[in-house]
């Protein structure tokens, strides 16, 4: 699978039996369906996240992407608890993309996260 953001290829990557697809270059991250809540709710799993906060702000710049897994264009999402983090959605299969930094940013939540809240602009749809 190629990476929807760099069109880098993606190697497999496992934490206590879920397996994702995680970009050679800009570290982004692929979830299949399911694979997100199952990773939410492991201890220390935003370990596989390695790649760099600023290369994934870069990486929100492009985020009309397609699946890498059906094709279809992904919907741009934003976190419910922590609007400063935006993630694309596959309609069709389901799957989400995570660019890198996000998923350590995701798992931790404090009160800066408020404050990134109140200055982060809106995601134009």
């Amino acid at each position: 699978m190629n990476c929807p953001k760099c069109e880098s290829k993606m190697a497999k990557v496992s934490i206590n039996e879920i397996e994702l697809d995680r970009c050679n270059s800009c570290n982004g991250i692929w979830f299949d369906e399911y694979e997100l809540a199952d990773f939410k709710r492991l201890e220390g799993s935003e370990s596989v996240d390695i790649g760099s906060s600023n290369i994934g702000k870069e990486q929100n710049k492009n985020d009309l992407i397609d699946c890498p897994k059906c094709n279809t264009r992904m919907i741009r999402m934003v976190d419910v608890k922590q609007s400063h983090i935006w993630f694309e959605h596959c309609g069709s299969c389901f799957g989400y993309f995570f660019d890198a930094g996000e998923l350590r940013d995701l798992k931790e939540e404090t009160i800066f996260d408020l404050i990134k809240s109140w200055l982060t602009p809106e995601r134009k749809p």
